[in-house]
């Protein structure tokens, strides 16, 4: 754990704008020489802090107008059905996250589909066939907004 200051957090918040910024950018933006700025990446990198930069693309713009979360209740529990579970549905193209939760399921699937009928084609072809899935629900994503999280 290393101790952040105004302008590490300030630099973490410009990359969550934009992840695309280069140091020279980030420091013009913040009155920091191009090599203080780059230095200051690298420590939060180094650190873990930075884990990486992700391009985010727009799912609709591509085709997929759906997003779907989908919690999953394995039929039978164990290390080798957990395991089983998570290689087999992290080969599914369209589901983008798959998190490993404690309630009601045992996970939750984050899922894009062109339509309501593709979604319905991953969920019976693909989704309902893998091992130990037992029961599902489904819940459309109407809207989503996105928030700059605690350092925002």
């Amino acid at each position: 754990m290393i101790d952040l200051d105004v302008l590490d957090r300030k630099i973490l918040r410009s990359l969550q704008e934009d992840a695309t910024q280069n140091a020279a950018q980030i420091g013009r933006r913040l009155g920091l020489s191009q090599p203080a700025a780059w230095r200051r990446i690298k420590r939060l990198t180094d650190a873990g802090i930075i884990a990486t930069r992700r391009l985010d693309l727009d799912a609709e713009k591509l085709g997929f107008g759906v997003t779907v979360f989908l919690g999953v209740k394995l039929a039978t529990k164990g290390r080798v059905s957990l395991e089983d579970f998570e290689r087999a549905v992290t080969a599914i193209p369209e589901v983008l996250t798959v998190q490993h939760v404690l309630g009601l399921y045992d996970y939750r699937l984050r899922i894009i589909a062109r339509d309501l009928p593709d979604f319905e084609r991953v969920l019976r072809r693909r989704i309902m066939t893998l091992p130990g899935v037992g029961n599902v629900e489904a819940n459309v994503l109407l809207s989503e907004e996105r928030r700059p999280g605690p350092l925002g």
